[in-house]
Parts: structure tokens; sequence; C-alpha cells
């Protein structure tokens, strides 16, 4: 491997999550004290993650390409280019733009794991027609360039009403994006190109003294630091800094504008927005050695954590404002936690964990990643969640698309990037964040170090992780034990266990058990380190049941369960005569282990439960016990709709009875508007 595509390789997993120290000397800044290992190092060898990632290759990405050639998205830059004839935007809504950008970074990744000629090529096409829709000033937004000013009620004159809904800068911060990922995978400068011709025309336009607004949805701030980092411009880190300094605090609380950004406290207004904006802060509590940044979006990350996150780690309550609601306000079924706000709340967590090394960051992540983030997409790969709902009498079935096309691409976008999530180190330590098998080669202080992780989690809690240094090497390996492998559900405890473990962790060096000091939530252990070490970890995978918080009102007398990091949930295939919701758990009920052939070979939890109805003359009535199956929540609606519930009732107060056997509950509608209609 020549030196140029090595160091490529290096960097672009380093782009992906817009932290990696800058390649060019002109500036010096600080930085993350810990460093990701570049996901192009890390090869996933699993029978859980890696499968997903060649799904999302050869049918989530080219899926995303279709229906955006189906829904004009791709049209518009043809049309804005001068390629083809027309006066006339061909998709829904002004930000189209921006689903183009998010798919060419999700195969840009792709292709750096899974070379594919034809996929580049597409690419290549694609960047093509970007290119001759820009217009010559760099400007970018392809419904203005084809209808012209006030062509949409969201947009008026250029950037007129970029604070409002015209999310011009929300496009160009995807564009800057999947910029530098296609940069750094490919060493083509084509859309890179294009991406400097638009931040130089914003930075001509905005800044102190110029154009003094901030942008409706954030973003932009992340692709303006990854755009820094390729280029070493500090005009562009300086932009991105600014449009989180101008930022309130007389504006909307919808869009985190409120308040000025380093004075913010409590997570409020668009989940999406919000995660995103607390991702730059990051960035620039690491870039600047700024700790007001870093001091608000602690608080903020507390705020969501001990009070307005699920048990599934998705956020945002509500759909009103596609976004938090008050303290401990979480419906069910009515639960928003959009997809794309999960894949924000990843990017977020992961830097928290680089500023502060902190194992609770990881704990929350994880739990985001193996079910709210990962409930998005279906099994094959070709339908969609945009909310993830913890309950649902019928109404919710995955699409095939949406109008409104966010969600699909950012999963695409997130999956190839996985493998960057499992280690990140400093000069004298490692870190093992992830349990997944692998194998990883990458340099630690000069020294080429392989790793190879072996096990079959998720679905049990062996692990043996090998550390083969080209010469024997000094350093502090750290494991992250999980919470939930201890008795911390979720750091704050809004979620809690029900009942002690059983088994405790378990940790050998080659065959002799150690008992490591735990700091910040890892287990650390110095030593010298030589080929063919090998550490044993042994996590308890028992069956937990949790309680939330009373004052979650709509999770009294219930409980959720989970096993490792998988929260389970009770659907409408496995259950009752293709009933759920009228199911009653009993606290002491015992909980087994079976192996799965249904739903790609995750473990399934058997129980017993009654079925409850309610009678004429008042009062319930129970069935016999019933056998009951749970399903990893990330699973559900993969065989159609129906019947499904997180939080499982246990008190004759919190179940949902099936109405008495009255002549209005027995009754058969006769007649639908749709033959009155027809008639």
């Amino acid at each position: 491997m020549n030196h140029l595509f090595r160091n490529r390789i290096i960097l672009v997993s380093f782009v992906l999550i817009g932290i990696l120290a800058c390649s060019s000397s002109k500036i010096k800044t600080g930085d993350y004290p810990i460093k990701p290992v570049p996901f192009t190092s890390v090869k996933l060898t699993d029978h859980f993650w890696a499968p997903r990632l060649k799904i999302n290759q050869d049918v989530t990405i080219p899926i995303a390409i279709e229906q955006s050639t189906i829904s004009g998205r791709i049209r518009n830059f043809e049309i804005a280019g001068g390629l083809v004839k027309g006066n006339k935007f061909c998709s829904q809504y002004p930000f189209d733009d921006s689903d183009i950008y998010k798919i060419i970074e999700a195969a840009s990744f792709s292709l750096q794991t899974n070379p594919n000629p034809q996929l580049e090529a597409i690419l290549d096409s694609l960047i093509y027609k970007i290119g001759k829709a820009q217009e010559k000033d760099g400007y970018l937004y392809t419904i203005r360039t084809i209808q012209g000013d006030d062509s949409h009620e969201w947009i008026g004159k250029r950037w007129e009403k970029e604070h409002i809904l015209s999310h011009e800068l929300y496009n160009l911060g995807h564009l800057f994006e999947a910029a530098t990922a296609h940069y750094q995978t490919t060493g083509k400068k084509s859309l890179l190109d294009i991406a400097i011709k638009s931040a130089n025309l914003i930075d001509s336009v905005y800044g102190w003294g110029k154009r003094e607004d901030y942008p409706g949805h954030q973003i932009v701030e992340m692709g303006l630091v990854k755009l820094y980092r390729v280029t070493g411009e500090k005009k562009y880190l300086d932009l991105a800094k600014f449009f989180l300094d101008v930022r309130g605090p007389k504006g909307d609380e919808y869009n985190q504008a409120n308040k000025k950004v380093v004075d913010q406290r409590e997570a409020v207004g668009h989940a999406v927005r919000a995660t995103y904006m607390y991702s730059g802060m990051a960035d620039f509590a690491a870039l600047y050695n700024d700790d007001s940044y870093f001091t608000a979006i602690r608080a903020i990350w507390e705020d969501i954590v001990y009070k307005k996150i699920y048990v599934t780690g998705g956020i945002g309550a509500s759909g009103g404002n596609e976004g938090f609601s008050a303290p401990y306000e979480l419906p069910n079924m009515s639960a928003y936690c959009e997809t794309c706000a999960s894949v924000g709340e990843i990017f977020w967590y992961y830097r928290m964990f680089l500023k502060d090394g902190d194992a609770r960051y990881y704990d929350v992540l994880e739990r985001v990643l193996y079910n709210a983030m990962l409930s998005g997409v279906s099994l094959s790969g070709d339908r969609f969640f945009y909310p993830n709902a913890l309950a649902s009498a019928g109404q919710y079935k995955r699409s095939k698309w949406f109008g409104c096309a966010c969600c699909p691409p950012n999963v695409a976008r997130l999956l190839p990037s996985l493998p960057g999530y499992v280690y990140a180190k400093t000069q004298d330590e490692v870190y093992v964040n992830l349990f997944v098998a692998n194998s990883a080669n990458f340099d630690l202080a000069g020294t080429p170090l392989n790793i190879v992780q072996s096990t079959n989690f998720p679905n049990d809690g062996n692990i043996d992780i090998a550390i083969n240094p080209n010469t024997d090497k000094k350093f502090k390996l750290k494991i992250r034990i999980p919470g939930w492998a201890e008795e911390e559900a979720i750091p704050g405890n809004l979620y809690k266990f029900t009942a002690p473990l059983k088994g405790k962790v378990k940790i050998s060096l080659n065959g002799e058990t150690i008992n490591p000091e735990i700091e910040k939530g890892y287990t650390v252990i110095k030593k010298t380190w030589k080929k063919g070490d090998v550490i044993h970890v042994e996590l308890p995978m028992e069956v937990r049941k949790l309680t939330a918080d009373t004052k979650v009102k709509e999770d009294n007398e219930k409980i959720a369960v989970q096993r490792g990091p998988l929260v389970y949930c009770a659907e409408w295939p496995d259950n009752n005569n293709k009933q759920v919701l009228n199911l009653k758990f009993d606290l002491d009920a015992e909980y087994t282990i079976v192996p799965d052939t249904m739903l790609k070979g995750v473990n399934l939890i058997k129980t017993k439960v009654s079925s409850v109805k309610r009678k004429l003359n008042g009062g319930f009535e129970y069935t016999d016990k019933l056998d009951a199956t749970l399903i990893p929540y990330y699973a559900w609606a993969n065989r159609g709709a129906g019947e499904m519930m997180v939080w499982l009732p246990t008190s004759d107060k919190s179940v949902n009875p099936v109405p008495a056997p009255t002549i209005a509950n027995r009754s058969k509608i006769s007649c639908s508007i749709e033959k009155i209609i027809n008639n």
C-alpha cells in the first residue's frame, strides 16, 4: 500500500465525524484529547453488524438513488444546470438537495470498504450535475435557480429567510460533509471544489460586520469544520464559530435560538436541529479549548438523559415540534423519536466521549445505536421509519420512502462509519468501546498494532480481545464496562433495574483472572503487551426488568425488558391471537432466552402472561397463563403493521383490557364512506 493511499484511509475516518487535526500547517488549534481509530482500519466480521453494512450498500443506497430519481430530486439539478428543459422544481421541499448530498456521503463511505466501480460512476454523474447547477458565484440551491426569488413561501431573496425555513445553509452543510467524504475516499476533488466555491461565497456574505444571522436548521457548522480540516483554511472554522455565536438570545426555542448557545442548559425545540448544534459545540469546545461550550452541552446532555430520553434511547417526545417536551413527558404511542435525531445523538455523544473520556456517553450511545437508530431501517434494508413509537395499535407501518426523506439517507451514511466507533486511542491508551467481532490494524505512537475481537455479542457476553503489537509495547487498554452489566440502567436513573444482577463482570488475562482498576467506566489494564496476549471479558447477559421514574406517568406500574444493550417489545405476530395491548405481565415471572428463527438470529425472550378483558358488570376477566414472546425493539414492524408495546403493564391500573362485549362493541359497520361516494 503506497503512503498516499494509506494516509488517505487514515484521514477519511476522522473527517467522517469532523474531528481530524488539521492537515495543513497554516494554523494551530486545539483538538480532542482522544482520537478515533479510522473506520477503514477496522474490518467487521460479526453476524450482527457486518451483514447490515452489506445490505446498506446493496439495498439501501441503491433505493435512495432510485427514489431520488423518481421523486425528481436529481432532475432538479439537471434543470438548474441546463441539462434538461424545465422551469418547475420537481420535488416537494426546498431542502431536497440535501438528500442527494447525504446519498453521496453514504456511498463514498461504502466505497472505501467495498469498492464498486459502478457506484463510483453514479457518484461522478451526480457530482457533474451538481456542478452544472451551481451558479457562477458559488450559490447552490436548485429551487431558486429554477424558479427564482419568492417562488416558495419558505424562501424570499437569497438568504432572506435562512433563519426561518429556507434551509439554504442546511443544504450546504450536507454538501460540505459529502464533499469531504468523497474527496478523502476517492481522492477526487470534483465535489470538494464545488463545496469550496460555495463556502467562499458564504464567507463573503456572513460574518461579524456582514450579514449577522444564523441558520434555521443547524448542520453547516459541522460541515464547515470538516471543510476546514481538509483544507486548513481557518476562515471556514471562524465562519462555523460565527454561526454558533451569533445565535440567540431573541430567537425561537424551536431552533435553539432563545438563548446564546453557551448560556443554554436545557434541551428544547426540534431534536435534530439540537443534536447537530450540540455536535458543533463539542467540536469548538475541543478546537478552541473553550469550556463554555462544553459546560453548556454537558448540562444539556444531563437534561436529556436524566429527564427526556426514552428507554430505547430515542429523543423527541412531540410530533408537533419534532422535538422535546417538558421533563418526564414521554408518551409511548405518540412518541416521535425521529430516526434523524437518533443519528444526531450518536454524532454528539461520540464527541462528548472524545472530549471527556467518560464511558457514560458511550453507554447512552450504545442504547441509541442498538434500539432507536436501528429501528429506523427494516431488516431487509428497504423499508423505513421516520418516527419510532414505543407502542402501536396497528397504525404504524414501515414506508418505502418519504416526501421529506431525510431519515433513510441519514441511516445510510451512519452505518458504513460504524467500524470507526469501536476503538479510540491516545498516545498511550487504547479504548475498546463497542463489542463486535472484528480485526483492526492501526498505529499507536509509532507501533503497528493489531487487535482481534471474537464474540457473538449481543447474543452472548463472552468477548475475547487478542492484542498483537508489532513489537512489545507498553500502554493502557481501557475496556468499557457497560452500565447494564453493572447496576446502572442509564446515567441519572431515569430508568432503574428492578433487581440486582446474579452474575458479575469477569476479566482474565491469558487465562488468569484479574481485577483491574475502574476509571470513568473503563477497566484499565496497564502492561507491556506482547503478541498473542488475550483478554477475556464475560459480561452478564441476564434478562433485566426496568422501571421508569414515577414522574414518567405513562410508565407507572409497567416494566421494560432489556438484555445486554437490546430493549425488547411484545409484538402482534407472536402473541395472544395477534393482540398484545391487553396483556398483563407478572413482575415475578421467569424470563427465558430462546434462539431466533425469524429475525436474523438475535435471541428472543419467552415468559408467561395473562390476557385481560373487561366484564359487563365491571371488573376484569383474566385468561389462564399464556405463552408470550418478546422480540428486540429494533425488529418490530418487519412482519406487517399491528399491535406492539415496549412498556409492559403489571397491574390493573396500567393494563389496557379488551372492552366488554356490549352491543356497541360487537357491532360491525355495514356501510362506509367509500361506498357512499361510489354510489
